[in-house]
């Protein structure tokens, strides 16, 4: 009997697949609350990848299931059989601006699908919350909506063409006018059973205005019946089966979708009512008005983000069973949206709103708003009980019943013990999504969540004949439901077509159509307690997009699975399973981390897992290195010193042909110097600048105090000195710098004692040179900025007050909010790429730093993709595999700018993407020096 192994190595790469315990556990949750664990972990490159996947699954019997971002709820994206991850190899794109359409693999998430669309003023139609995590393939196959679509433009009303591989291995494309006949030929008991079920339909009135009636709102149970009467070639029926499909009928390889007005005008506001009843009776008038979006809040909701910043006094001061709407609406030109806005206001004085409506067309405001209604999943999650699964289950009742339906549905909150529940949603359409936390680790908790699903289905179904999914799919949790929903007769057609597409039923079982009456109770997640990070992580995915190492070895999120199994094991004794896990877990989970700190700005709770991975290497280290870093940072200007030396040593000897025997002895201490040294060069000395009156301290950092890049005939301090001269600001560079550090090199490596030393050391020159704080810092490394700042928030008395009194500023915002404005400028008209370092984007100054760069070269362009290097201070030496991870989508996105030069303000990330690629990276304050007017 061949082993899985054997097995897939007759059709995929070695690279292409793995068995190893690692990736079968971390990849065996997606962000429902049910886990299987994979036999193995599939990462197919092609269609005839898939075409061969399929073959060999049939002929072994062996469940398949494909993946994308994972972000599904209800169970979507598990397996015990072989799991699909197309996250890696399909994340193609075409956009056809004339015809306002767009062709996507399914790999590729919406936010980027959005982001490619923007430069034609377009977007895709569906638009959830998890857009910039959730992928092509999803968004697709569970027919995924969101806040503004609605049913009009929606995935199933927006697919114009779908190229799909069926579970025999055939593929078909309904762009291609011949696979329509040989649809018909190949697959003839599948294209018969679909023209016989379309024919039933039609001729049961009954049922056909059944399936009308449910789709004139937003529903995701079972399968998209409405293809069956909305086409007629079973070809076009069985395409848009395939959307809210999810997964269980075919592979979806590609589609082509209609794209909408991405509309440049908006307003939007919070208006607040005394109760339910009154917020929803304002649905009807505000959508007759035009509102785009009208999102629901109910009070415990409202409550559970009052703790956020820039909220009216009168927030927290609301009463009990109060209630808000965001209401926006769009539009294409100014004087439409003012039309909008007075027939708002109008309707407005008919309401009884708690406070005055006040709409901003501002588009921080705005953001500020929706982050109030994203943030509220979150943060029910972000402060729930140790242990506890965050469930968001999603239905819809009429617009006309919703109030009722949701006073009845906070009634079962209290009957079930649900205190903390809350409710929020898609008002104009609805659709309603309701969070509640649970333990699962025993059995009369599954008892307690499966009676109260159970009249939520009664309530929902019974008596206010909704549905019981609006837009996130029915998975497993809904599974055992559809037909109470649907009706025996409907639910028997849905049998049929799974039998038809899929007669051995390998393909997803147990989503959608599954025979236990207890599937939504079935197969539960196990949430461990381990770590503080991990414990609050509620396993969405949302950090996945973000992070470098995610096509390299694991995700935050799988970092945290794995930290779970972990545990997990060890508390069933399974001593060999953990040493192999803990081995794996070495590479994948530490040493190939970067710690940037990215996942954190995506993440639902605020997890910085590189915070936790930082932890978890300073707990490896012994007393020889922790005395080893201590020696360094008493120690560091001779370090620094050191090294500047050594650069300069190698690259001499790389002139001279010398650096390759060199290199091969240092090969085994840094695997990745070699190569990397021959961009390396020591940095010129400090120049010497010590104006009478200064108005900032320069704090030019280690790095670039010891090595540059490049061929600039300029260091970087003489073209921040050179530039801030010509605006009329001078620096001080102090006597003494060289001796300096932030801590970073040590913090990144867990060697908290020598970071911490370093740090203090800063902070107290710093003091001095700075007049106890009263002249600013400017630093020209965005990533010892950020570790200044972040780093100082742990410092003992009396250093924590020294430093909360210091001004410390990124270059990018020095320049660009103090420089910039007085200079006289002669911007350059070629192409240049940007690189926002990960630092940059924790600091906030994304915006300054492309507002800055397009001062100098109005076509300064952040390529699709841009993010972590992976380079994190020297991690993309020691790992170099991890900068070519990471940097690769980015890079190929920047060949297509057609430029040479590139620009960040982090130098070891402008050292790994210029070695990369045919771009020579360097420092932003270049590009101002060299538009600056005389």
């Amino acid at each position: 009997m061949p082993t899985t192994d054997q097995l897939l190595q007759q059709i995929l790469p070695a690279t292409q697949f793995s068995t190893r315990l690692i990736d079968r556990i971390s990849y065996a949750s997606d962000a429902g609350f049910y886990q299987l664990i994979p036999q193995a972990v599939l990462f197919p490159a092609t269609v005839e990848d898939v075409q061969r996947i399929f073959l060999l699954a049939q002929q072994q019997s062996v469940p398949v299931v494909f993946r994308a971002g994972g972000t599904s709820l209800s169970g979507q994206a598990i397996t015990d059989g072989w799991l699909v991850d197309i996250s890696k190899h399909w994340r193609g794109i075409q956009v056809h601006a004339a015809k306002q359409a767009v062709t996507v693999q399914p790999g590729i998430t919406g936010g980027m699908v959005n982001h490619y669309l923007k430069k034609h003023s377009q977007k895709i139609g569906p638009d959830p919350a998890s857009i910039n995590a959730a992928m092509m393939g999803g968004i697709i196959s569970n027919n995924a909506s969101g806040m503004c679509c609605g049913v009009k433009d929606n995935s199933y009303h927006t697919i114009e063409h779908v190229h799909f591989v069926l579970p025999d291995g055939q593929r078909y494309h309904t762009a291609d006018a011949s696979d329509y006949e040989r649809f018909l030929q190949e697959q003839s008991t599948l294209a018969t059973t679909l023209s016989e079920l379309r024919q039933q339909i039609l001729n049961n009135d009954a049922l056909l205005q059944r399936i009308r009636h449910k789709y004139l709102t937003k529903n995701t149970v079972g399968y998209s019946l409405n293809a069956l009467v909305d086409y007629e070639h079973p070809l076009d029926i069985f395409a848009h089966l395939l959307v809210g499909g999810e997964g269980t009928l075919a592979f979806i390889a590609e589609a082509t979708l209609r794209t909408i007005a991405d509309k440049p005008f908006k307003a939007a506001a919070m208006l607040y009512f005394p109760n339910l009843y009154e917020a929803c009776s304002a649905i009807v008038p505000l959508k007759e008005t035009g509102a785009e979006a009208l999102e629901l809040m109910d009070r415990a909701s409202l409550k559970s983000v009052e703790h956020l910043p820039g909220l009216p006094d009168f927030f927290t001061q609301l009463p009990d069973g109060a209630a808000a709407l965001l209401c926006e609406y769009q539009t294409e030109d100014a004087a439409a949206l003012e039309s909008l806005l007075c027939n708002a206001n109008n309707a407005l004085q008919q309401l009884p709103l708690l406070h005055p409506a006040a709409f901003t067309t501002q588009e921080k405001e705005r953001s500020f708003y929706w982050k109030l209604r994203k943030g509220m999943f979150p943060s029910v999650g972000a402060v729930r009980q140790r242990g506890t699964t965050v469930i968001l289950e999603d239905i819809t009742f009429p617009v006309a019943k919703l109030a009722d339906g949701l006073v009845d549905l906070q009634q079962l909150f209290t009957k079930y013990g649900y205190h903390n529940a809350i409710i929020f949603g898609h008002a104009k359409d609805g659709n309603i999504h309701f969070v509640i936390t649970q333990l699962l680790d025993t059995e009369s908790e599954v008892q307690r969540y499966d009676a109260f699903m159970r009249e939520v289905v009664s309530l929902v179904v019974n008596k206010y004949d909704g549905a019981l999914k609006g837009e996130h799919g029915t998975g497993r949790n809904m599974a055992p439901f559809i037909e109470a929903e649907w009706g025996s007769e409907a639910y028997r057609i849905m049998q049929q077509i799974k039998q038809a597409a899929d007669p051995k039923g390998l393909l997803n079982p147990g989503v959608i159509i599954n025979s236990s009456k207890q599937a939504h109770i079935e197969h539960l997640k196990d949430l461990p307690q381990v770590e503080q990070e991990v414990d609050k992580c509620i396993e969405c995915g949302f950090c996945e997009v973000n992070c470098p190492s995610r096509d390299v070895t694991m995700t935050p999120r799988r970092r945290i699975v794995a930290r779970r199994a972990l545990q997990r094991l060890q508390q069933q004794d399974q001593q060999q399973l953990l040493k192999e896990l803990r081995s794996s877990f070495q590479y994948d989970g530490l040493d190939t981390c970067a710690t940037d700190g990215l996942c954190a700005t995506d993440c639902p709770v605020d997890i910085n897992t590189g915070e936790l991975v930082k932890r978890l290497r300073h707990e490896q280290h012994d007393k020889m290195g922790n005395a080893i870093a201590g020696w360094m940072a008493h120690h560091f200007g001779f370090v620094a010193a050191t090294a500047r030396f050594g650069i300069a040593a190698l690259s001499l000897l790389d002139k001279v042909k010398l650096v390759s025997g060199i290199s091969r002895g240092m090969r085994k201490i840094f695997p990745g110097m070699p190569v990397w040294m021959h961009g390396l060069k020591a940095a010129k000395r400090l120049p010497k600048t010590n104006p009478a009156q200064p108005d900032a301290v320069y704090f030019s950092s280690c790095i670039n105090r010891v090595m540059a890049h490049g061929d600039e005939p300029k260091s970087l301090q003489q073209s921040m000195l050179d530039v801030c001269r010509q605006a009329g600001v001078q620096l001080l560079m102090p006597e003494g710098l060289s001796s300096q550090c932030c801590g970073q090199p040590f913090s990144s490596k867990g060697y908290v004692g020598a970071s911490q030393q370093l740090l203090q050391e800063a902070v107290t020159a710093l003091w001095q040179w700075t007049d106890k704080g009263r002249l600013p810092v400017v630093c020209d490394f965005s990533s010892c900025t950020y570790t200044f700042l972040q780093n100082g928030k742990h410092l003992p008395e009396p250093y924590l007050q020294q430093w909360r009194q210091l001004q410390m500023l990124d270059s990018v915002a020095f320049l660009q909010q103090t420089v910039l404005p007085k200079l006289q400028l002669n911007p350059k008209q070629e192409p240049v790429v940007l690189h926002p370092a990960c630092a940059v984007t924790k600091l906030g100054l994304n915006d300054a730093f492309v507002q800055l760069a397009k001062a100098c070269a109005p076509k300064a362009e952040v390529p699709a993709g841009a993010g972590c290097c992976g380079m994190a201070g020297d991690r993309g030496f020691l790992v170099p595999e991890l900068v070519e991870g990471a940097t690769a989508q980015e890079l190929k996105s920047a060949a297509q700018i057609q430029s040479r030069e590139g620009y960040s303000s982090s130098t070891t990330c402008e050292l790994a993407l210029s070695h990369h690629s045919d771009i020579q990276y360097k420092h932003i304050v270049y590009l101002l020096d060299e538009v600056k007017g005389e």
